[in-house]
């Protein structure tokens, strides 16, 4: 059947504000005081279908059918088809990485750059490398970021320093890779491809790492430190696991020239998941024997350990628990809890569309924003506002998102100016929060307190400066209009 477009269009204020306070404040609550950082497993989720149901009643109140919102809920949902598919497809690639050994191995040569003056800022690139191959500033704080947490306690740096540069590399690689899923939601809310998004990102998020990585060199060197580094045995332990030798590098070389040939990101990263696994058979047949507890190597056990990989939750051994979330991967599986968050987001994200309340909202925050600079301020402030009392990375996106996005069209403005500001305040600034679910996970997995390790995350809060500095002097600001280049 045809959308019905028929929306309510003067939806008083107050109807269009309690879907929000409710969600936020039950957000809240839930985060807080009930689930922590587990919120993510299901009752944030239930959350928002809960809210959705309310913001479904006051549209009936109003005149709006049923039929309508379900409509505009199946558009919702069908928008961000292909970043579910890309979620799934990168889910499968972390997995067939970590047992091919190719993200070991990023791991392993990075450790060998480490210098006692510069390890801050070797802290900071060795998580853009993880950051950037993974897609997920998560895995980057429990694999590599508490290997090293546990270097900086040998050598007497503080922790909070080194948690804040861990972070500060982390989320630089949220943001720009092409395997992070807020890299694709925040593309696919905003209604810009994910090339786009991640290109128009590079002129906010390269000074702002710039800035970071110059302030860490700076603290380095007015550190007193040992002249090297103490023996540790990381390198050794990835060694004992896995066969690692520089030609793993080659996978990940050829999944980013396919990306930067524009590829499609599905195909792109399906086939760098398929090399993967193919690489695993060939480097790496004790890490199937070990994945499947088959006995011989063989075409079965292979086909078996590849399918796995791509698939479940895998786990190597190893003697060094600090490499223990390294050596783990959760496949397709393992995203789809993220999955499921984005599909009830959509659900809600649908409702308040289809009742008339983002309009409302929206109508009532450009009334006091002026001009291009105002208009991405509120949402910079807006999404901050989300982070931290919604106390999720992905609502920060999804709920300013949807509220924007008509108010940027109107101002005839490209979507990957909301898609770049909603990246630069809302996705950084997550790990800055305690009772967010991205600094309630930092504190716990690298064992620093969010107070201590704050002030420390530079690019975490450059970022919205800085997309604040370019809304004012109109630096990179792209009509509607304009080709995409």
């Amino acid at each position: 059947m045809p959308m019905n477009t028929s929306i309510r269009p003067n939806l008083p204020l107050w109807k269009a504000l309690l879907p929000m306070v409710l969600l936020i404040a039950l957000l809240f609550f839930n985060v807080v005081y009930v689930f922590g950082d587990d919120a993510l497993s299901g009752s944030n989720q239930f959350i928002l279908l809960f809210t959705a149901a309310i913001t479904a009643l006051i549209g009936i109140s109003e005149k709006v059918s049923y039929a309508t919102i379900i409509e505009h809920i199946k558009k919702q949902i069908s928008i961000t088809s292909e970043a579910l598919l890309i979620l799934l497809m990168v889910g499968a690639l972390t997995g067939t990485w970590l047992s091919s050994g190719v993200i070991p191995a990023m791991v392993y040569y990075g450790l060998g750059l480490l210098n006692a003056k510069i390890f801050l800022v070797a802290c900071v690139l060795i998580s853009i490398i993880v950051s950037l191959a993974t897609g997920s500033s998560w895995t980057t704080s429990a694999t590599i970021g508490v290997a090293l947490i546990g270097i900086s306690k040998t050598l007497g740096i503080p922790i909070g320093m080194t948690a804040g540069a861990i972070l500060s590399g982390a989320y630089f690689g949220d943001k720009l890779s092409p395997l992070s899923d807020t890299t694709n939601l925040a593309a696919s809310i905003a209604g810009t491809d994910l090339y786009t998004h991640i290109k128009y990102m590079l002129w906010t998020t390269i000074p702002s790492i710039g800035i970071s990585l110059l302030f860490f060199i700076i603290l380095g060197f007015t550190l007193e430190t040992p002249e090297s580094i103490a023996s540790n045995s990381f390198e050794i332990d990835i060694k004992n696991a896995f066969n690692i030798s520089g030609w793993l590098l080659l996978v990940p070389l050829a999944v980013f020239i396919l990306i930067i040939k524009k590829v499609p990101a599905v195909v792109s990263l399906l086939f760098g998941a398929l090399l993967g696994g193919i690489v695993t058979c060939i480097a790496q047949p004790k890490v199937i024997l070990q994945v499947t507890e088959a006995s011989v190597f063989n075409a079965v056990s292979a086909y078996k350990g590849v399918l796995m990989a791509l698939t479940n939750d895998i786990s190597i051994p190893t003697t060094n628990p600090l490499l223990q979330d390294l050596f783990s991967a959760g496949g397709m599986q393992g995203m789809l809890g993220t999955i499921w968050l984005i599909i009830c987001a959509m659900v809600l994200g649908g409702t308040l569309q289809a009742i008339g309340a983002l309009n409302t909202l929206s109508n009532a925050i450009l009334k006091i924003a002026k001009g291009t600079a105002g208009l991405i301020a509120s949402t910079t402030g807006i999404t901050i506002l989300t982070n931290v009392t919604a106390s999720d990375q992905y609502l920060s996106i999804v709920v300013p998102g949807k509220m924007f996005k008509n108010a940027y069209q109107d101002q005839k403005l490209a979507p990957e100016n909301l898609s770049r500001t909603l990246e630069d305040s809302g996705t950084v600034t997550s790990a800055l929060i305690p009772w967010n679910t991205c600094g309630a996970f930092h504190a716990k997995t690298l064992g620093v307190d969010v107070v201590d390790y704050a002030i420390f995350a530079i690019f975490n809060w450059v970022s919205p400066f800085m997309t604040l500095i370019f809304a004012v002097f109109k630096i990179k600001i792209r009509a509607l209009t304009q080709k995409n280049s």
